[in-house]
């Protein structure tokens, strides 16, 4: 009885003993670099655990401004400090001397740090170049003048550019067969997220020292640099976004009050976005809290955009001889064909029709339209690309249809094809009501569109991707869009529909015949069918072009959700206008 007790203690101490021999080797041999679900990387782990080590650069990518400065990062000249020196008789005196700081400041600095940091975090002391050649040659262990890299938190086109952070769900998935940490940085909005494959990092470049228990000096005083072997990474994305132009809408837009909405304006002979703002700003600490200011660019959304869509049925008009110079249409009349008591306009052409806005002839005109072809309406906005997407899509690299703007949103007329027979939703499409939704970004294009004479050409937020030495990997050419443009005559006859709302004195837009440059556009005000009480709330926008006879920049504001007397956009409009002047007069200027 006692052997067989004996017996079965020690079969049971030999399963344990191979249970836990199995599980050494797991940690040892197998899974060393993924264990568990997890991922973990036991050998990095390890490696921290016994190191200090100071992160001058996370390794991933970088966006440029048009002309190659950063938008997302600035690399400061700083001093790095390692904790151990509180231990060590350093030149402290000599390093104050060089920097102009008092010694107090400095003991007391590394007296009370646990990691290396650089001295004056968060705000840190910016040396000189004379300053970092000086201190380095002291070659004192553990005090190092050296560049890091410091991402900026308060980023221009921060909608457009994005945010990242870790997801090791969303990493896994995405990129299955990458071998990465699970502290990873990823793209997970803007074009941090169309972009990530090629901003993945390499590798870090970072200071590294080695410590024991205590965080004394495990292998000497030693502190060893380590960077990626790759020099061509990490790459590059220039972005076609102008910094003057950037800054100066976004200084606007606040000025201005956009609570929501924004301002997106081209580069027409480019057909590339210059600068783009969306409201409200982002809200960093909780960026999918849409309460709390969320990561939705609205520059890239479907939104109702009322008369702006008129410039649809204008052109589908045109092609269909519906618009003769005698023919007049009774703008004193509502849709429905009942008086309209606040606006009394008379019989008008189809020119003051479009520069006064109203809405009979063109609820009139896509009521005709629909009776010759109930698809001509949904055509039309396909020729001046309003129903998008527009932004830049093709094959590149190893990319097969890679898109600089993943998030952005199509269009739409209507929802069923049975609207598009019934008289009624018909009659509030020609006024860009009912299920009419674009985004601000499309009908920019649509402007480009008819001041380029009727070209469609995909919009570009990124010009190239470059190696970490700025020469090229690849370029993003200038694309055509799909699909059947509208005809130059067309395009001509809209232009001077355009011209006509700034022009006539009664037009929508007549607020801008003084600006510096001449304007050609059109205003549009959604009907949202929401309420602030008991007041509607709508969505207001202004849509056009500049210079009229030599056309170079498209612009839209919009604001969304605004009563009827508050959230204006044609001052911002006018005021963009002017900006756009003086930056390109002091250009000239100085060239």
């Amino acid at each position: 009885m006692w052997r067989k007790r004996a017996i079965g203690w020690l079969c049971i101490c030999l399963l344990m003993f191979s249970v836990l021999l199995g599980r050494l080797v797991q940690l040892q041999l197998v899974s060393t670099e993924n264990f568990t679900k997890r991922q973990i990387n036991l050998l990095e782990a390890s490696v921290s655990q016994r190191s200090q080590e100071m992160v001058l650069d996370t390794g991933r990518g970088n966006f440029l401004y048009k002309d190659g400065s950063p938008i997302t990062h600035q690399r400061l000249p700083v001093l790095i400090l390692f904790p151990f020196l509180k231990k060590m008789d350093w030149e402290i005196e000599k390093v104050a001397a060089i920097m102009g700081v008092s010694q107090y400041g400095l003991r007391h600095a590394v007296e009370k740090a646990k990691i290396p940091f650089a001295y004056g975090d968060p705000k840190p002391f910016l040396l000189t170049e004379d300053q970092v050649e000086s201190i380095n040659n002291l070659k004192i262990p553990g005090v190092f003048a050296v560049e890091k890299k410091y991402h900026l938190t308060d980023n221009p086109a921060e909608h457009l550019i994005g945010i990242t952070g870790e997801n090791e769900g969303v990493l896994r998935k995405r990129y299955p067969d990458k071998e990465l940490s699970s502290t990873t940085m990823i793209g997970l909005t803007g074009m941090e997220k169309s972009f990530d494959e090629f901003l993945l990092p390499d590798g870090k470049s970072k200071l590294v020292f080695h410590v024991d228990a205590t965080g004394g000096p495990l292998f000497g005083i030693n502190v060893k640099y380590v960077e990626p072997a790759n020099p061509f990474y990490p790459v590059n994305i220039r972005t076609t976004i102008d910094p003057h132009l950037q800054a100066m809408a976004e200084k606007l837009a606040d000025q201005h009050g956009v609570k929501k909405g924004g301002i997106v304006l081209l580069d027409i002979e480019t057909n590339s976005v210059a600068a783009m703002v969306s409201r409200p700003s982002l809200n960093r600490k909780d960026p999918f809290n849409k309460l709390a200011g969320g990561a939705e660019n609205v520059i890239l959304e479907q939104q109702i955009m009322g008369s702006i869509f008129k410039t649809v049925i204008a052109a589908a008009a045109i092609d269909h001889n519906l618009t003769s110079p005698s023919r007049t249409f009774d703008c004193s009349k509502k849709i429905n064909g009942e008086p309209d008591l606040q606006f009394q306009y008379g019989m008008l052409d189809l020119t003051n029709s479009f520069a006064r806005s109203c809405n009979n002839t063109f609820a009139t005109l896509a009521k005709e339209l629909k009776d010759i072809d109930p698809n001509i309406i949904e055509n039309y906005a396909k020729k001046l690309s309003l129903t998008g997407p527009v932004g830049w899509t093709g094959d590149i690299y190893h990319f097969h249809d890679f898109k600089q703007l993943q998030e952005e949103d199509k269009g739409r007329i209507f929802l069923t094809e049975d609207e598009k027979k019934d008289v009624n939703y018909v009659g509030l499409t020609g006024i860009g009501q009912h299920e009419v939704r674009g985004t601000p970004l499309a009908v920019a294009n649509m402007m480009a569109t008819i001041a380029r004479g009727g070209q469609k050409e995909m919009v570009r937020v990124a010009s190239k991707v470059e190696y970490k030495n700025q020469t090229s990997l690849l370029d993003f050419k200038k694309q055509k869009l799909d699909g059947e443009p509208i005809s130059p005559y067309t395009a001509m006859k809209l232009q001077k529909l355009l011209r006509e709302v700034v022009m006539n004195e009664n037009g929508t837009g007549r607020w801008f015949q003084n600006l510096p440059y001449e304007v050609a556009g059109k205003s549009g005000t959604g009907e949202t069918g929401r309420t602030d009480g008991n007041k509607p709330l709508y969505n207001k926008w202004f849509a056009g072009y500049f210079p009229y006879n030599k056309p170079k920049y498209a612009l839209v504001t919009v604001n969304l959700g605004v009563t009827a007397d508050t959230g204006g956009v044609n001052a911002l409009f006018a005021d963009i206008v002017k900006g756009v002047y003086e930056i390109e007069q002091n250009r000239s200027g100085t060239e």
